[in-house]
């Protein structure tokens, strides 16, 4: 009988009144680029699926290869190539002129189509009597990111979303170098939009994140693809989510000092490239409010200014549909104990070769 795996903390309270009406468990890890772990609060040995948390990490072969260069692409493309965009205006265009530009078309995009997640563009959309499109699904950014590359390394575009693909075991080789961890084919999963995800432990994904954001232990080729996709989601966070959202609000306010992508299911990370750290977490019961919540407080923990530039998602007011306050989304005890172990992490000033 295999041992029974440690329950994990809980992180974030929801507060109705004076009572905590919910709370969210979870696991969160912070690493250096060595591995050595700053933080590790819950179980951060478990693997679990870091879903949309990884597409920086997906987008590096679009730049590596040559292939942004090839096509011209700016920052625009390159930060919905990183993307969970809402599906907004400013989104569709960045990810046509991806496709524009490699000599593709949507009829290429294998992610599936939703609604956007913008009720300005889910209006419109319903409005005009159309149904949603692949290119409105909010990966549809990465896919593109995705054709591009595999167009330029002379691989196949059609199937590329398959875990076989030339292209996906790429992605597969960098993620598993950059984390320093083996990916096993017994946990492989297949995301909501039809590409690989593989499980890691969250330890793993904090030390990829420190590297991705230092270029520590990378190639000099690897290390300034890294620091290229960050400064075009620094220079426009609106594209890598959308205006209100969590990762465009923080990157705003934080940039150059915080890179922020989250996924579903409850999993954020983080890439703090002065400090030299990174940041993985999950929330056992998936919900984003939680998620988000407890991140803010990292953040806010480790980065100068954070806690004023977040003081609004801090603050977690909760209101009613008349819009009176009727509670508070708060860290709990136990998350504010273990950010106060945190000893002060040395400054590190990233140095792209």
């Amino acid at each position: 009988m295999s041992a029974k795996a440690p329950s994990n903390p809980v992180l974030v309270e929801v507060m109705r009144g004076t009572v905590v009406e919910s709370r969210h468990a979870g696991a969160i890890a912070v690493a250096d680029a060595s591995g050595r772990l700053v933080l590790a609060l819950g179980d951060t040995t478990r693997p679990i699926f870091p879903r949309s948390a990884v597409k920086a990490l997906q987008a590096i072969p679009l730049v590596e290869s040559g292939a942004a260069d090839a096509f011209g692409f700016g920052d625009a493309e390159l930060a919905v190539a990183c993307a969970s965009h809402s599906g907004d205006r400013v989104h569709i265009e960045a990810v046509r002129s991806l496709l524009d530009k490699a000599g593709l078309d949507e009829s290429y995009l294998a992610c599936g189509a939703h609604w956007p997640v913008s009720d300005t563009a889910f209006r419109e959309l319903m409005q005009g009597g159309e149904r949603p499109r692949a290119i409105h699904n909010n990966c549809s950014g990465k896919h593109a990111g995705m054709l591009a590359a595999a167009v330029h390394l002379g691989l196949d575009p059609r199937g590329y979303e398959r875990p076989d693909h030339g292209l996906q075991v790429m992605i597969a080789g960098i993620i598993s170098e950059i984390c320093g961890v083996r990916l096993s084919r017994d946990g492989i999963g297949i995301d909501g939009c039809s590409v690989p995800t593989w499980a890691l432990p969250l330890a793993a994904l904090a030390r990829g994140f420190a590297r991705f954001g230092t270029g520590t232990g990378l190639s000099a080729t690897r290390a300034r693809a890294a620091e290229r996709l960050r400064r075009a989601c620094f220079n426009l966070p609106v594209l890598v989510a959308g205006e209100g959202r969590f990762d465009t609000f923080a990157m705003g306010a934080l940039a150059p000092a915080v890179f922020v992508k989250g996924g579903a299911e409850g999993v954020h990370c983080a890439a703090l490239p002065e400090l030299g750290v990174g940041i993985a977490l999950k929330v056992d019961d998936g919900a984003k409010r939680g998620t988000e919540r407890a991140l803010a407080e990292v953040l806010a923990a480790l980065v100068p200014g954070a806690r004023t530039a977040l003081a609004g998602q801090l603050e977690g007011e909760l209101l009613n549909w008349r819009g009176l306050r009727v509670g508070r989304i708060v860290a709990s005890a136990a998350l504010l104990r273990g950010l106060a172990t945190i000893e002060t992490a040395p400054r590190h000033r990233a140095e792209v070769p």
